[in-house]
Order: structure tokens, then C-alpha cells, then sequence
């Protein structure tokens, strides 16, 4: 299954620091691959800068067993806590 999380940064965030953090955020979702299950995160940034655009797609291929897992792990934790606050909203999408 894929897991995608697609997020829209808030408006104090700048191009520049959405461009910064990608390589922050990949590095961060990368250790999640030691997790039985979970096989390849990919970032995808948006292409089009609009106000009805969200910025960041980050999408995990996983065995669906191992979303409880994934969900529980220190780095999807340091993500919610360490990210949360830089995002207007998010968008989780599964699908096989």
C-alpha cells in the first residue's frame, strides 16, 4: 500500500524554507524504512505556487500491517511534534 501525507505549510512559512526543508523532512522519514513492512519514502514538492496548492506530498510504501507500527515510531512522532506547528492543514490518503 501507499501512505501519503500531503500538507499545505502555513503562510509564515517562506519558499525558502519550504525549499530547506525537504531534505530536513526526507532524512527524518528515511529511518522509518528500518521498520519490518514499510520498503520506500519519496517527497514530492509541489510545482505550482498557488494559494489552493498544497506544498508537499510524502509518500511511504508499506505493508498495511505495519501502519501500527509506523504510527507509533519515534520519527512519525518527531514529525507531528517537530513539523506540526509549519502546517495550515494535512491530507492522509492510503490506497493499494
Amino acid at each position: 500500500m501507499k501512505h501519503c501525507i500531503i500538507v499545505k505549510y502555513t503562510e509564515a512559512v517562506t519558499k525558502e524554507q519550504k525549499e530547506a526543508l525537504v531534505p530536513e523532512i526526507q532524512a527524518l522519514f528515511d529511518h522509518t524504512t528500518v521498520i519490518p513492512g514499510v520498503h520506500l519514502v519519496t517527497l514530492h514538492k509541489n510545482c505550482i505556487d498557488r494559494s489552493n496548492r498544497y506544498d508537499l506530498m510524502i509518500c511511504i510504501e508499506m505493508e498495511p500491517e505495519a501502519l501500527p507500527e509506523y504510527d507509533s515510531c519515534e520519527w512519525h512522532h518527531q514529525w507531528k511534534d517537530g513539523y506540526g506547528p509549519l502546517l495550515e492543514k494535512k491530507c492522509i490518503f492510503d490506497y493499494e
